[in-house]
């Protein structure tokens, strides 16, 4: 059953909206974007949170030690690589602190998705590029050999052409704003329709 997670929550009533939808995991953006936002912001927002949902960190390139505090804080359960991260560095953030990591790839052929399988990431995330918000050859992804999270694109349009590929998780960050913000609507119309797909599962 697939889970879905809401990126980029940048202001206080953003955890609000998403305390009523209740998605799976949310994402802080720490990496240049215009949803950056501060370890301070970053705890307060946390802090609010339901402990239902899970803090996911984004980062590009980052200090493991910054990482490391941020999980050490309590501000991030999980954290998202954008950069050239590789596996030494995995390893070493590991060894620091012990954090599931999920490694985003950057999908242009199948090879990209066959590259991924030896990361030593706990979950591949496939996506265009870090927050274009563009779909890459979504059918690239079909049967991957391994559990993925699917990013780039993602609105409620598509959203269960997604689910068709039976991702672990779907990562929704544009596709749930209007404006350039956080949309409650449709940040509770997503969450609603991978839960309808998860009872369809069932059935």
């Amino acid at each position: 059953m697939a889970r879905i997670k809401i990126c980029g929550l940048s202001r206080p009533c953003d955890i609000d909206f998403v305390n009523e939808a209740k998605p799976d995991y949310i994402g802080f953006v720490f990496a240049n974007s215009r949803r950056r936002v501060t370890p301070l912001d970053a705890a307060a927002m946390r802090a609010r949170l339901d402990s239902s949902i899970v803090p996911v960190g984004v980062f590009v390139n980052e200090d493991i030690g910054q990482i490391a505090r941020l999980y050490g804080d309590g501000v991030i359960a999980a954290a998202q690589l954008h950069g050239d991260e590789d596996d030494v560095y995995i390893e070493k953030l590991r060894a620091v602190c012990g954090i599931q990591v999920i490694k985003a790839i950057r999908v242009k052929s199948r090879e990209d998705i066959i590259g991924a399988l030896d990361s030593l990431a706990d979950c591949i995330l496939y996506d265009s590029a870090a927050g274009s918000g563009e779909r890459f050859a979504w059918h690239l992804a079909k049967d991957a050999p391994r559990v993925f999270f699917l990013a780039g694109g993602i609105n409620e349009s598509n959203i269960k052409d997604a689910l068709a590929l039976s991702p672990f998780c779907v990562d929704v960050s544009s596709g749930a704003e209007t404006g350039g913000v956080k949309d409650r609507e449709k940040i509770k119309r997503l969450v609603r329709l991978v839960r309808e797909n998860e009872e369809g599962e069932m059935e």
